[in-house]
């Protein structure tokens, strides 16, 4: 079983943000497996689907908690469905990298992204998989940035974007994250 979770700010006010690339990654990956909506489950904090795919039950997750309390979720949600650690693949934007590009690690710090900062806090480990989705930064103040909504300019590459970070989700699963990384870290 694995968790695949994506980061973001709960909220119509956040919903096309650059913050909320995380939430998009999931939609992708809930079109892709078919899975009609996402549902709250109330005591781990989070909107869930879940889907078979190369023979491995997955769950899909979105926070219902804000960017800065997402480890909450994630270590319940790990907890109740007894996942291990090293079936956690979390989806977030990064401002350290070019708008629309994709960066997978197997661990690593925070890098002063508030949403990883909270999962290392509430799991105790910087070892998980990681799926960077780059958004660029523009010289603007970060928290103002990450909180605009994408320009349409910067939409076709960040929608690509998306529906890689979706497959390298997937290639993980099926192939191994050293596949995933061989694949997409380019």
């Amino acid at each position: 079983m694995f968790l695949i979770m994506g980061l973001g700010n709960p909220g119509k006010v956040y919903e096309n943000t650059r913050h909320n690339i995380g939430f998009k990654a999931i939609d992708a990956l809930a079109d892709r497996l078919k899975i009609a909506s996402l549902r709250l489950m109330q005591k781990c904090q989070a909107f869930i689907g879940e889907a078979e795919f190369s023979g491995h039950k997955l769950i899909l997750a979105q926070p219902a908690t804000f960017m800065n309390n997402s480890g909450a979720a994630a270590a319940q949600l790990l907890r109740w469905h007894k996942i291990p650690l090293d079936h956690l693949i979390v989806v977030y934007d990064d401002v350290d990298l070019p708008a629309g590009s994709l960066r997978l690690r197997e661990k690593g710090t925070a890098g002063g992204h508030h949403g990883i900062e909270s999962l290392i806090a509430h799991l105790h480990s910087t070892e998980f998989m990681r799926i960077r989705v780059g958004i660029g930064r523009e010289g603007a103040e970060v928290t103002e940035y990450v909180l605009s909504k994408v320009p349409p300019s910067e939409r076709e590459a960040l929608e690509v974007a998306i529906q890689s970070a979706a497959e390298a989700a997937l290639m993980i699963v099926a192939e191994g994250p050293a596949a995933a990384m061989n694949q997409f870290n380019k």
